[in-house]
């Protein structure tokens, strides 16, 4: 269980997480959303002590994460990183197995390389395992790390926007992939742009503004014209989507001219 409790940020003058407060569960699939800059990648760095904040507390199994050394952190969180970048001609399985390093004692056992296989037969990626990791795609990378963060076999898996600029088909592999995991029982947390990916993955939501949380819980509940109006500065409808059985938001656009492309003037 992990507890974010009355969490405060500051970059110099400036506040950038102002007293956040988070409770998520094993099993969830927890969405933070909010516009750019509103200090979601803050939030899950400074849960994976990656930035440490100037006050408030956050608990796993209401153990205090100050009171664990790096080798804990480690086994207890993982994380995927908004920008990937490996300059180094590593394979897709040396890279992976990396995520076995808080646990391996003197070289990998045969049990660290069935976990790290396992993991790439679950992200699909097993058939790249002697590639170059500089020789793959932008989805073959975010999986070759998203299947590093499984074989260190966390508690909690964190993710900063882990489909950007990827195309659709690996959007959808990659969030099936942690929404699989989050139903084994692993807590998954992920900064998610697209209001519409985040209704049908997420089993709760986080929205947050300027640093402060709009609102928390189903998308039901936080996914309303009111709360996107107020964070986003957009009208919008809310329908049901009745392929996926979600939540669909449709922001409300003026039609464009057809010669110029910009919105129509309103006689």
């Amino acid at each position: 269980m992990l507890e974010v409790r009355d969490i405060v940020v500051n970059y110099g003058d400036r506040q950038i997480l102002n007293e956040v407060a988070l409770h998520a569960e094993p099993g969830q699939f927890v969405g933070i959303i909010g516009p750019n800059g509103s200090g979601k990648t803050t939030l899950v760095k400074t849960i994976n002590r990656i930035i440490r904040p100037n006050s408030g507390t956050i608990t796993i199994d209401g153990r205090d994460i100050e009171n664990m050394d790096s080798i804990e952190i480690a086994k207890n969180i993982a994380m995927v990183s908004q920008v990937i970048s490996i300059n180094f001609e590593f394979t897709v399985e040396d890279v992976v197995l990396m995520g076995r390093t808080p646990y391996i004692k003197g070289g990998e056992t045969h049990e660290d390389i069935e976990i790290v296989h396992n993991a790439m037969k679950k992200t699909k990626i097993l058939h790249l395992k002697d590639r170059f990791v500089t020789q793959l795609s932008g989805g073959e990378l975010q999986k070759v790390i998203i299947a590093r963060a499984l074989a260190q076999g966390p508690k909690i898996l964190l993710l900063d926007e882990p489909t950007s600029h990827l195309d659709i088909t690996n959007q959808i592999d990659i969030l099936n992939l942690v929404k699989d995991a989050s139903r084994k029982g692993m807590l998954v947390i992920a900064v998610v742009h697209d209001l519409n990916l985040a209704a049908y993955y997420c089993d709760r939501i986080c929205l947050i503004r300027d640093g402060d949380i709009i609102s928390t819980g189903s998308p039901e509940e936080v996914l309303t014209p009111a709360n996107i109006k107020e964070t986003y500065n957009i009208d919008v409808e809310i329908i049901n989507n009745s392929i996926t059985n979600s939540l669909y938001v449709i922001p409300r656009l003026e039609p464009l001219d057809d010669k110029t492309n910009g919105p129509r003037e309103i006689q």
